[in-house]
């Protein structure tokens, strides 16, 4: 694999949809709070189309989101796992100890002490629970694209998201029970254990097979070219997510507009903080930069998409957890991109 990237600036590695995510989610926002005002009667219907908790329109959406993320990872590269172990460590380490809790402590001080004035106690342990859910779901796709930005080792970086993956089908929904039940939180079992599958075990195998296929009949290219082909159905798919939610959420939202303020601040504290505790551990542990720069970007980014689709199984569509992982989405893009411009100015810091 070739590890070699030209050097680039801050965002000239992004397509135009990822440059402007955070604008065209806004968009997609207010377009979903004015065809949930106009026309409440399909967004009922749309509701009403579930199994088991799990609204199949939003499975579909969720699914062409997720599936072409997972074509992408190759778990021929958990063979090199040995190698420079170092910031596979601190991704590991920052994701699963330390990333799910700190942003579960954040979520308690501000929704239930900090903002307690301004939101009523049912609408905080709903934020709550959406914030425990985006910090317990660590980037799969989009820390490609920050990798690129830095400049990072490709190889390495698909190598740490393969072993995400694969720790994800088994820690994450332990995590979040155990969160979600320290913060008094009911946890319906049975369905996180049901998403979990749908929206990561599922789409990790069709991926990996996919893959294959792929990778027989035309080696990495093809990979590529299949991955560019059904890109904007991982678009479409999300934008209309967001107006789905937001539809719902209308109502909630224009008698308190604030919400939205005082949901992103935790989320941008522990996006923050938690880029600073890696990039620095890494820097004491003297890691490369190509390495080091993803490593921190790994744990700071969210798989959002994974987030809203178990926010939507276990607390419905209309529900506070699912609006506070959408904030999540809104937020994403400009916070990662501040953090990349940052690494690329500290370059120096690092070994070469």
């Amino acid at each position: 694999m070739d590890t070699k990237i030209t050097a680039r600036s801050a965002d000239g590695g992004l397509g135009t949809f990822e440059k402007w995510l955070s604008a065209w989610v806004g968009l997609a926002i207010l377009a979903g709070l004015g065809l949930g005002a106009m026309l409440p009667g399909p967004f009922a219907v749309i509701a009403a189309v579930e199994i088991g908790h799990v609204n199949l329109v939003i499975a579909v959406l969720i699914w062409a989101m997720v599936y072409p993320m997972m074509v992408g990872v190759d778990f021929g590269a958990l063979a090199h796992i040995g190698e420079r172990p170092k910031g596979l460590l601190v991704t590991l380490v920052v994701n699963w100890l330390i990333k799910p809790f700190t942003m579960a402590g954040l979520g308690v001080l501000f929704f239930e002490h900090v903002f307690a004035g301004l939101i009523p106690p049912d609408d905080a342990q709903a934020y709550l629970a959406g914030v425990i859910l985006l910090g317990a779901a660590p980037c799969t796709a989009m820390v490609f694209v920050w990798s690129e930005l830095t400049r990072g080792d490709p190889a390495y970086t698909l190598m740490q998201v393969s072993v995400n993956d694969v720790v994800m089908v088994f820690a994450f929904a332990p995590i979040v029970a155990l969160l979600l039940g320290v913060a008094d939180i009911p946890v319906p079992w049975e369905t996180l254990l049901l998403s979990v599958a749908l929206y990561v075990a599922v789409p990790l195998a069709a991926g990996v097979f996919t893959r294959r296929w792929l990778m027989h009949g035309g080696g990495e290219a093809a990979v590529d070219a299949f991955k560019a082909r059904i890109k904007p159905v991982s678009v479409l798919g999300l934008i209309a997510t967001v107006v789905l939610l937001f539809g719902f959420q209308g109502q909630v939202i224009l008698e308190r507009p604030l919400v939205i303020a005082l949901i992103a601040i935790p989320l941008l504290i522990q996006s923050y903080g938690i880029f600073a505790l890696a990039y620095g551990v890494a820097r004491v542990a003297r890691i490369p930069f190509n390495v080091a720069a993803p490593c921190a970007l790994i744990g700071t980014s969210n798989f959002f998409e994974l987030a809203v689709a178990v926010a939507i199984s276990l607390f419905g569509l209309g529900s506070g957890a699912a609006l506070a992982t959408v904030v999540g989405v809104l937020v994403e893009v400009p916070v990662m991109l501040s953090l990349v411009a940052f690494a690329n100015r500290t370059r120096h810091w690092f070994p070469s």
